[in-house]
């Protein structure tokens, strides 16, 4: 049965079941050992399946040039700002700035993001009682850890030092790694920022020209698709169950979080200074922006199946938190009716799926991996 508590969890199945960061004692009960939930045993034992280390050459060397001043760091047609009148105002020098300009704001902000799952696995680890839910927490706090170094590694190589995180993204992050609900850290983690990323992932592996990059991008998603799975058998165990004002709570809820990430990653307000190192005024951008989003080009590039918008609304249809209520909300950026005609299956767990075999070659494991569509069986 469904009980949503004084202190605002909402627990439908006892694998999700949370204790106080502060109750310590309620984590040492003894019958908790004993009470053990089977429902990530798969997750937990294919770690090692894709397991790599972001400082060991064997995987990933962090030395391979790239000319950032000639050469665009990704196909310049995936660049949103290009398929605008800003395409008219810059020579192709500035094009090649801008485009990896903006590639340095997306993968300083993805950097922001990987920290922001590392405090919050770990902050998981801290409150769940079940001891299978906590052991995935703390499996994915040590691959998320990985993420940060690479990330980091990849933007020093690169750029020096990443953006400082926007205020949108800051804010969201914030909120939920310091949340004490569960539910709030699932949806909005779990399954709404890993599904972004999952997308930017897909794509970055998918039109990079750095080579550096797409390998990066590959390897991330071994992880990743298994961490937006985690997600996947929360909603699978809990959206079902739950009465329509709980249900309506974590609906409207996700598309609060939607517009964050949405104005994060797409306003040019927050780019301000990456538009003044080529000589554009932001506010123009922004103007120019909006007036492309009516172009019919413009929404075609949101149906791309790698779009990273596409992507994180599929995760929230594909688990039940997308509604009539809110369905002609994201119907402004996205077909539904073709999303709700798809399969489960995510852009991104073709590309994890060759990744994880690759390991397995490097790592001499052998065995047949667990993929991350099986994990949420």
């Amino acid at each position: 049965m469904t009980k949503l508590r004084a202190d605002g969890n909402i627990t439908v199945d006892a694998a999700y079941e949370a204790a106080d960061p502060e109750d310590f004692a309620s984590m040492i009960e003894v019958d908790r050992y004993g009470a053990r939930s089977t429902a990530f045993d798969k997750i937990i034992s294919a770690t090692h399946d894709h397991f790599w280390d972001p400082l060991d050459k064997k995987y990933i060397d962090f030395d391979q040039p790239f000319d950032l001043e000639n050469e665009y760091i990704i196909d310049p047609d995936q660049d949103v700002d290009l398929a605008t009148a800003v395409n008219d105002k810059l020579d192709e020098k500035n094009k090649i700035k801008l485009v990896n300009l903006n590639m340095w704001w997306g993968l300083s902000s993805i950097l922001h993001g990987e920290q922001g799952a590392l405090s919050l696995s770990a902050s998981l680890v801290h409150i769940l009682k079940d001891p299978g839910a906590q052991e995935y927490a703390a499996n994915q706090t040590r691959e998320e850890a990985r993420h940060v170094t690479a990330y980091a590694t990849y933007v020093q190589t690169r750029w020096g030092k990443p953006i400082v995180c926007g205020p949108a993204l800051s804010g969201l992050l914030t909120e939920l790694v310091g949340s004490k609900l569960v539910w709030k850290k699932l949806v909005g983690m779990q399954m709404m920022i890993e599904g972004l990323a999952m997308g930017a992932f897909a794509m970055n592996y998918s039109y990079g020209r750095d080579p550096l990059l797409v390998k990066l991008s590959q390897l991330v998603m071994t992880d990743e698709a298994f961490h937006h799975k985690f997600g996947k058998i929360w909603a699978d165990r809990t959206v079902p169950n739950l009465p329509e004002d709980e249900r309506v709570l974590i609906e409207d809820w996700a598309w609060k979080v939607f517009e964050v990430l949405l104005y994060n990653l797409a306003s040019p307000e927050q780019k301000k200074d990456i538009y003044a190192q080529v000589g554009l005024d932001w506010e123009w951008v922004q103007g120019a922006f909006m007036e492309a989003m009516t172009d019919s080009n413009i929404r075609e590039r949101l149906q791309d199946r790698n779009n990273i918008f596409r992507v994180l609304i599929k995760t929230l249809v594909k688990a039940g938190i997308i509604t009539d209520r809110t369905a002609g909300n994201y119907a402004a950026f996205i077909d539904m009716k073709e999303l709700y005609a798809e399969s489960d299956h995510m852009v991104g767990d073709d590309i994890a799926e060759e990744g994880i075999k690759y390991l397995l070659g490097l790592n001499n494991t052998g065995g047949n991996p667990l993929t991350p569509s099986q994990a949420a069986e």
